[in-house]
């Protein structure tokens, strides 16, 4: 009875001994597909960056990583982020992606929210319209976006400013910020730098002035558009300030060309002159109702440290240098006016 019983302990052992093996290799298949699916490399590097506008779905997010063959197996990233319950934790955003990226490193990125900020920086912009174009081409609102917001009335009088004057509120500088941030919150970060730049003692000088802080800023756009150099800023907001006090017209070519908007003008004619605009200092007294341009950190400054002269005329000297031929009465401006004018007649410049 022995001997028979043998052979069968034997093939019942062999049995066992497969059966743990196939279910260790069915277990290391299992564990080298799970592997796979959540560490192995996935993201192709094809695309530098993966961008989730506010409210997109975890359908549409899934369908521009397939579109724009962001991932080798887009099969396996879906299975993983409905594993890890990502299509209920979708967070808008721009999204940095490295070549190799596994599926559970991505998804916990794009589900923590943790983006990389865009750097925007930005100086000279004429108008705001331009300005809001320009933003838009780093952030998720769009110009109209922007815009509607800098003419809303009831938004920018909140804080302090008017539809016209709200442009000076933009000082040029370097900016860390998310691509998806709202025009309300793009609009209070610039807001908080706008307040960082205006200190005690710079408000103070606007006082001095009589000008408020959006005034200052109007000014010194007309003095960054007429001056080339900034060594000669502080004297052409000194001659400036001097006609404001004398209740003469600002007289600033600069000015005449916003208005017209036609920035192609190198020659301001006399019938330009009388083109009816708030903004023609050549027609109305006073500062225009907003700059003419974003006007630079150190255009602001030279208005707030202004040159103390008796300057009430000047015009370009005729060298083409940048600079400008200042003068206390009309007699010796009308001698350097002509000068220039038979300079720009030689250059055959007519308008």
């Amino acid at each position: 009875m022995t001997e028979q019983k043998a052979p069968s302990k034997g093939i019942l052992k062999k049995f066992i001994i497969a059966l743990v093996l196939i279910i260790i290799v069915l277990l290391g298949f299992t564990g080298f597909n799970y592997y796979l699916k959540y560490f192995g490399p996935n993201v192709t590097g094809k695309q530098e960056y993966l961008y989730i506008h506010t409210g997109a779905t975890f359908d549409q997010v899934l369908k521009t990583i397939q579109e724009q063959d962001m991932v080798k197996d887009t099969a396996s990233f879906n299975w993983a982020a409905v594993n890890m319950n990502y299509p209920k934790r979708v967070k808008p955003g721009r999204y940095h992606l490295h070549r190799g990226m596994g599926n559970r490193k991505l998804i916990n990125m794009l589900a923590s929210g943790t983006q990389e900020p865009v750097q925007l920086e930005f100086h000279g912009l004429r108008q705001k319209e331009q300005f809001a174009g320009f933003v838009s081409k780093k952030i998720e609102p769009d110009s109209t976006a922007i815009i509607n917001l800098l003419d809303s009335a009831s938004y920018v009088s909140k804080y302090g400013f008017t539809t016209d004057d709200v442009y000076t509120i933009f000082m040029p500088n370097s900016y860390q910020l998310y691509w998806n941030t709202s025009p309300e919150k793009f609009f209070e970060k610039m807001y908080a730098n706008y307040e960082k730049f205006w200190t005690p003692e710079r408000k103070q000088q606007a006082a001095a002035l009589n000008l408020t802080l959006p005034h200052v800023s109007i000014l010194a756009s007309i003095v960054d558009a007429e001056a080339l150099h900034d060594d000669e800023m502080p004297a052409v907001a000194g001659l400036y300030l001097n006609r404001l006090k004398k209740g003469m017209t600002l007289d600033a070519d600069p000015t005449v060309i916003f208005a017209l908007n036609d920035f192609t003008i190198k020659r301001v004619l006399t019938r330009y002159l009388s083109y009816n605009s708030p903004y023609n200092t050549y027609l109305h007294k006073g500062l225009p109702p907003g700059p003419i341009m974003m006007p630079s950190v150190a255009a602001v400054k030279a208005v707030l440290n202004y040159q103390k002269n008796d300057y009430l005329y000047m015009c370009a000297k005729a060298d083409f240098s940048g600079y400008h031929a200042f003068a206390t009465n009309v007699a010796d401006h009308l001698v350097n006016a002509h000068k220039f004018q038979q300079a720009l007649n030689e250059r055959n410049i007519m308008r």
